[in-house]
């Protein structure tokens, strides 16, 4: 089965709130900074702003870095405004990921990425998270959504 690229119009013909969540899981698992541009450039052609940003530590002290982080990084790439209703969408969405892998992260390290999606009034924020001690790692994804 081969990946849909953006650039195929049944995706984006009209993005909505599933086109721009795939969007944020698809940066959020981005390899590298090079993925993260090419994806960024990609979707911005279809109207869709994207950001990214990295983030580790022990996972209760990283809570609050990971929503200061997923709203910095939104502000810096364009994906939102200074308004208090575009920070305060983006960081309802990245504690509703955060919240969803919750469970699995108490008391252990966390490091991953966070991915950054918009398209109009649609805000998505995935955290993509390897989760563990050592090297006894598990791998965890959450996804939030709002409305702006």
């Amino acid at each position: 089965m081969t990946e849909r690229e953006p650039s195929d119009p049944s995706v984006l013909s009209r993005p909505g709130s599933r086109q721009t969540s795939a969007a944020a899981i698809k940066v959020a698992i981005s390899v590298d900074r090079t993925e993260e541009r090419d994806l960024m450039e990609r979707y911005r052609r279809h109207g869709l702003l994207l950001a990214a940003a990295d983030f580790g530590g022990e996972f209760i002290p990283s809570v609050s870095r990971m929503v200061e982080r997923a709203v910095v990084a939104a502000k810096r790439e364009g994906v939102i405004g200074e308004t208090h209703l575009e920070e305060g969408a983006v960081a309802g969405a990245a504690r509703e990921a955060i919240s969803q892998v919750m469970p699995k992260a108490i008391g252990l390290n966390v490091g991953g990425k966070i991915g950054i999606a918009r398209h109009e009034e649609h805000i998505a924020v995935c955290v993509f998270f390897g989760i563990g001690l050592l090297h006894l790692n598990e791998v965890a994804i959450g996804l939030g959504h709002r409305v702006v």
